[in-house]
C-alpha cells in the first residue's frame, strides 16, 4: 500500500542543519525571515508567543511542537511583550552551547529547543508546497522525544551521525504531519489525508501516477460528486486535484532524472505522458528547463559537489 505522506517526506531528504537550546527571561523578541529554511521548535518548559506571517498569533505552551516547512517570516516573543520600538533581542551564548534571550542572571521562565533542517531534494520547493505552511502540535510526547533525540544527535560526533539524523528527521516530519492532521490544520497533504474520502483519491494518484486521471474519475474513487470533490479537495489540500497530480508527477520526474534512473522517454511513460515530447513541454512549463537540460545540470552540480569534497 502506497503511503503518500511517507513518499513526499522520503523525497524531501531532510538533513539536520543545526539545533540549539534557548532559554528566556523577562521581555524579549526575535524576528526571522529566512525563506526556505525549515524551522522547528519544541517548548521544553514555559510559554511564549509565535506570530507567523499570514496566521493568527498563537501561545505556545510546555510540550508544544512547531514546524514551519518553508520558514516564512515569523516572530517569537515573551508573553510579556517587548516595547514596539525596541529592536530584536540578541541571544547571548552561555555554557554548554545554550543561548539566553532577555534578562540575564535570573532563572529562565521558558526553555526551548529550536533548529533548522535542510531538504536535499532538488525539488524541495515543489514538495514543500504540498505541506501545511504551519504545523502546531500540542500534547504529543512522542514528538518531544524525537526532537530531543535530534538535538542530542546533532551535537555528537558518533559514527553514522548523518545517517541517524536523516532517519530521525524523516520520522519527525511524518510524526508531526500526521499528529496535526484534521479539519483545523493548515491546508496541505496531511489535512487531505485526514479526510477519508479525499485520502482514497490521493492514494490512487500516488499508486498509479501514470494513469490518465480526470477529476470525474478521482471523484468516483472518493465516492463524491465531481463538484463536491473538487471544492472539498481544494479547501483541504490548498490546490486543485489536477494541480496536485501534476505537482506529484513533476516531483517524481525530477527525482528520476536527478538520480539518473531512467531516460526522458521512460520517465515520461512512468509519470503519465503519452510521449517524450508531451512530457518535455509539461516539464519545461513547470520546472523552467527542458528535462534533458535539467538532468545535465543536476549531473554537473553533483560532480562539482563531489570534486569540492575531495
Amino acid at each position: 500500500m502506497i503511503d503518500p505522506l511517507a513518499e513526499v517526506v522520503g523525497l524531501l531528504q531532510p538533513r539536520a542543519s543545526f539545533s540549539k537550546v534557548v532559554s528566556g527571561a523577562g521581555s524579549w523578541r526575535v524576528r526571522r525571515s529566512e525563506a526556505g529554511q525549515p524551522f522547528y521548535c519544541v517548548i521544553l518548559d514555559g510559554s511564549c508567543s509565535l506570530a507567523v506571517d499570514g496566521h493568527e498569533m498563537i501561545t505556545l505552551q510546555d510540550g508544544d511542537f512547531v514546524l514551519i516547512p518553508a520558514a516564512y517570516g515569523f516572530t517569537m516573543s515573551s508573553l510579556e511583550p517587548a516595547p514596539a520600538e525596541e529592536a530584536d533581542t540578541a541571544p547571548v551564548a552561555l555554557l554548554h552551547g545554550e543561548f539566553r534571550l532577555g534578562t540575564q542572571n535570573v532563572p529562565p521562565d521558558i526553555l526551548l529547543l529550536v533548529g533548522h533542517c535542510v531538504f536535499g531534494s532538488p525539488d524541495a520547493a515543489l514538495l514543500v508546497s504540498l505541506l501545511p505552511q504551519l504545523v502546531h502540535v500540542r500534547g504529543e510526547k512522542r514528538l518531544t522525544t524525537i526532537v530531543q533525540l535530534v538535538g542530542e544527535e546533532s551535537r555528537t560526533l558518533k559514527p553514522a551521525r548523518d545517517v541517524v539524523l536523516a532517519r530521525l528527521l524523516e520520522v519527525l516530519l511524518i510524526e508531526a504531519l500526521r499528529s496535526m492532521a484534521g479539519i483545523t490544520a493548515s491546508p496541505g497533504l496531511s489535512r487531505g489525508l485526514a479526510d477519508e474520502r479525499l485520502a482514497l483519491a490521493i492514494k490512487c494518484m500516488h499508486e498509479s501516477p501514470a494513469r490518465r486521471w480526470t477529476v470525474a474519475q478521482l471523484a468516483k474513487e472518493a465516492a463524491l460528486s465531481r463538484s463536491t470533490f473538487f471544492e472539498r479537495f481544494n479547501r483541504a489540500v490548498g490546490v486543485a486535484p489536477m494541480e496536485y497530480l501534476i505537482a506529484w508527477r513533476m516531483a517524481m520526474a525530477k527525482n528520476l532524472l536527478w538520480r539518473k534512473q531512467a531516460g526522458v522517454a521512460e520517465v515520461a511513460e512512468r509519470v503519465g505522458y503519452s510521449s517524450a515530447s508531451a512530457f518535455s513541454v509539461a516539464f519545461t512549463r513547470h520546472v523552467g528547463l527542458p528535462p534533458t537540460r535539467y538532468a545535465r545540470e543536476q549531473t554537473e552540480s553533483q560532480h562539482r559537489v563531489g570534486f569540492a569534497g575531495n
